[in-house]
């Protein structure tokens, strides 16, 4: 038997989408079901796979035999035949993708028209105004989406046509009106493509087949894939050929769009709406006001009677909110998709409690059913919707941190923090942030950048604040001597209002209103039947008490990466810390230690006691030194001064400290090697803070080991100091290393024989076994992730088939030389599902990400297990 590429409506059903595309597996269940659905046939998505093999773009003669050989059944059943000069077969030919897209690929309505059949259509109908009305629809839908003319030099031509006639709406055009407009279209397209329009119907269908095919790879389909992390599997569409209904053959007939529920609140209400005397195109147009559904009752009960007993069996069926599409053809309903619909996060949780509820679904079904990613719309402030569709995007960048923010320009990190306290709400712009900019960056509204990827210090310690962050904004030119910003033409200084949608990365002119998030009742037993599911634990990233709070609200159950070095830029310790670097012995440098040492027991005693008995993974000092000197001339001239020492003289230390590739250089453990007194410094505030607050239990992590000698002697200055200060059994402390350089991952045997526990810090561990500058790969990455060489963004999202490995492989290892070693995740990736559902899979313990994605991983944590339960 030969390879079968075509499908009737029959022969299908709801779990053949990846066969059948979406919408004709849905119609093929829905025929199946009894559903009023127009008999049609399916050309498969193996077909359009084909069509591209081998870059040919082409329909094989076999699968244009098939499905000639379906469409004359599909003229049997229907008794009519293509084009046919007297009783014409008219069919729509409509893209369908194994995942829902909505609006991104092409549709074809009323094929089979032509000079002689709109006659034919004509005299069955009695109706010329329709006939007409359907052929001019036909030659710019075809001649748009098939033949590439531009739709709006149709549209030029329709205005035209209702001005010459005084009409208003499409609908005030004659019989005579519409068969001039025919006449203008088809010489627009003889003009535009030195060609008649197509005549032949047959030509016509494979031409449409062709053109579906074809939108696969159009931009704004190939855009949506990449904005909704639609897998590289996922490939191809389906074709579905369907005899039309009409909603136009006057005020008798109609079309429209419903959802079985609200799709942005989750309301139990029918949602939707329609236009009677039209086609499905001009409801989304909208070119005339679609009405609600609700007033259909009035206008024809029986129909609207039949739709809600549809709706009700479909979400019944489908054990979900549905998305439905019908037509009426003079007082006959007839269904033409169904899909499980798009909603926002507010109604995606509000509707799979609620079918709990209604027996609909189980608690693990309703935690499928909502998308973790979502949850994010739930925990910032948003921008408003409606004033939002007023506004001017001047340029967009990376949705870094989400949110809405709003506020002046501000160019300089203490000024943001200055105009703050005066209550000014200040948008803080930067060419790219630091750690020095950390008070500005809490003092503002929002952080822009121009540089940077979404694992950038501006993304990262946004996303750990709860701030809106667009981060590597190329479009911006931002002068911060002479604080400015250069976009679209403009020019905006420090008085001028802009807006940052951190969802979307866009970067607009003004003010934008906001709202704030609403976190209903549902929210909360998501979160609760997540918590009873998951077998992953959910920490979070967290350098302040503030944060700290954020998290355990958003319910972690721990500190899984504490960095100790935001602490260090403090206006209230950074003095001493630089007196630590310019140091030119060990007394000096103890000297200025001694000064910390208060401050940093006094931070963390006020973690212990906000996480009271919930662990506390502190991560001893990782950055360079040289981020803790001034960079700029007067700066320098300052901090000289006030740390005792000649402009020159500092000018010489940071000239030493400088480095071609500081990510790779003295930083982490390294210094503890070197400078021993650091890490001792921060084990005695440790322990110190630990012996204060009861209860606590504080695990030290040694950070960049690559080599388990390194890890040992930052291990021995901490079980040192712990026997210096008696600790013994007081303090319920672990001692453990992060695995962020490849070989430490290839030897993490070697560190569990001697570690509490382990942490994978990803972004140093994607930074260094992909050997990409995660602080520069964002001008390049993209375009390895549009060209298919990664699926994601490798900072974004794990790279499971390389990075995944070599965790893997470490966690393997890990685990038979010490089967009780604890083992988690500490990168930004702890709060992206598709990571954390590839942590729960290798076998981790733990994840940890930054307290607003708190909801997000727990949500997450809960899909994998329920997941690899089935």
């Amino acid at each position: 038997m030969s390879e079968k590429f075509v499908y009737d409506f029959e022969e299908g059903s709801a779990d053949m989408k990846f066969v059948l595309g979406g919408k004709g597996a849905n119609l093929a269940e829905m025929t199946n079901l009894g559903v009023p659905v127009p008999p049609g046939f399916i050309v498969s998505i193996k077909a359009c796979n084909d069509y591209y093999k081998d870059g040919q773009n082409k329909i094989s003669e076999e699968i244009e035999k098939e499905y000639l050989g379906h469409l004359k059944k599909l003229e049997e059943k229907m008794g009519k035949t293509l084009g046919d000069e007297k009783d014409p077969l008219l069919v729509s030919v409509r893209s369908g993708a194994a995942i829902s897209m909505p609006g991104m690929m092409d549709t074809v309505l009323n094929l089979g028209l032509n000079d002689k059949s709109v006659l034919g259509l004509t005299e069955k109908t009695s109706n010329e105004r329709f006939a007409y009305d359907a052929y001019r629809r036909f030659i710019q839908m075809f001649g748009n989406v098939v033949m590439n003319i531009e739709g709006s030099e149709f549209e030029e031509l329709l205005s035209e046509e209702k001005k010459a006639r005084g009409a208003e709406q499409d609908t005030d055009l004659t019989a005579d009106d519409l068969k001039e407009l025919v006449e203008k279209y088809k010489a627009l397209v003889k003009e535009k493509k030195g060609m008649d329009f197509p005549q032949d119907p047959l030509a016509q269908l494979k031409m449409g087949i062709e053109a579906v095919f074809g939108s696969w790879n159009n931009d704004r389909a190939n855009l949506y894939r990449k904005l909704n992390h639609v897998p590289k599997e996922i490939n191809g569409t389906a074709v579905n050929v369907q005899s039309m209904v009409y909603g136009n053959k006057g005020e008798t007939s109609g079309t429209g769009v419903c959802f079985s529920r609200n799709p942005s609140t989750g309301e139990n209400k029918f949602y939707g709406e329609y236009l009677m005397n039209a086609q499905g195109e001009d409801v989304v147009a909208g070119v005339r006001t679609p009405k609600e559904i609700e007033t259909l009752e009035n206008q024809n009960k029986e129909a609207y009677d039949e739709l809600v007993s549809i709706k009700n069996n479909l979400e019944k069926h489908y054990k979900d909110m549905q998305d439905m599409e019908f037509t009426i053809e003079e007082g006959k309903l007839y269904m033409l998709q169904t899909r499980n619909g798009k909603r926002t996060a507010a109604a995606a949780v509000r509707i799979a409690s609620e079918m709990v509820e209604e027996g609909l679904l189980d608690e693990k079904g309703a935690l499928l059913k909502v998308d973790a990613n979502q949850l994010d719309q739930l925990l910032h402030k948003q921008l408003d919707p409606e004033a939002k569709k007023q506004a001017t995007v001047l340029a967009k960048g990376l949705p870094a941190s989400p949110g809405g923010a709003v506020g002046k320009c501000c160019f300089d990190a203490k000024e943001a923090h200055d105009r703050a306290e005066n209550g000014e709400k200040v948008i803080l712009i930067r060419v790219e942030t630091s750690p020095e900019d950390l008070i500005g960056m809490n003092a503002a509204q929002g952080i822009l950048t121009a540089r940077g990827g979404m694992t950038s210090h501006a993304a990262v310690v946004a996303r750990g604040m709860g701030k809106c962050c667009v981060a590597g904004c190329h479009e911006v030119s931002i002068d911060e001597k002479a604080k400015t910003m250069t976009v679209s033409g403009k020019t905006f200084g420090e008085n001028d209002f802009v807006t940052l949608d951190g969802a979307t990365g866009e970067v607009i002119e003004g003010e934008v209103g906001v709202t704030d998030p609403e976190l209903s009742g549902s929210f909360a037993t998501i979160m609760e039947w997540a918590d009873k599911y998951r077998k992953l634990l959910v920490k979070t990233n967290a350098d302040t008490p503030h944060d700290s709070e954020v998290a355990i609200k958003f319910g972690a159950e721990g500190i899984g990466l504490c960095r100790t070095e935001h602490m260090f830029f403090e206006e209230s310790r950074i003095k001493a810390v630089r007196e630590m670097i310019v140091a030119k012995d060990l007394e000096g440098r103890k000297a200025a230690l001694d000064k910390i040492e208060p401050f940093q027991q006094k931070d963390f005693e006020e973690l212990f006691k906000i996480m009271g008995d919930r662990p506390v993974i502190i991560r001893l000092l990782d950055p360079p030194l040289h981020e803790f000197l001034p960079k700029e001339e007067e700066d320098i001239k300052g901090v000289a001064s006030e740390i005792g020492v000649s402009a020159d003289e500092l000018k010489g230390i940071i000239a030493s400290l400088h480095e071609f590739n500081p990510m790779l250089g003295f930083r982490g453990c390294r210094l503890g090697v070197k400078y021993p007194e650091i890490n001792a410094m921060q084990a005695r505030a440790i322990f110190k803070a630990a012996q204060s607050v009861p209860g606590c239990k504080p695990w030290i992590e040694v950070p960049l080991a690559g080599h388990v000698r390194e890890y040992k002697m930052i291990k021995d200055i901490i079980l040192q100091t712990a026997k210096e200060l008696d600790v013994g059994d007081k303090v319920d402390y672990k001692i453990g290393s992060m695995i962020e350089v490849p070989r430490a991952a290839m030897t993490a045997d070697e560190f569990a024989a001697d570690c509490d526990f382990m942490s994978f810090g990803t972004n140093d561990l994607t930074q260094m076994g992909c050997g990409f500058s995660r602080d520069d790969a964002g001008s390049f990455l993209d375009q390895y992730v549009d060209k298919g060489i990664y699926d994601r963004d490798p900072f974004q999202s794990i790279d499971q088939q390389g990075i995944g490995k070599l965790m893997q492989y470490a966690v393997d290892l890990a685990k038979k030389a010490n089967p009780d070693i604890h083992i988690g995740i500490c990168g930004e990736h702890g709060g992206d599902p598709a990571s954390v559902e590839f942590c729960h899979k290798i076998g981790l313990h733990e994840v940890s990400c930054s307290p607003f994605r708190v909801p997000i991983a727990r949500l997450a944590a809960a899909h994998a297990a329920i997941k690899d339960d089935k």
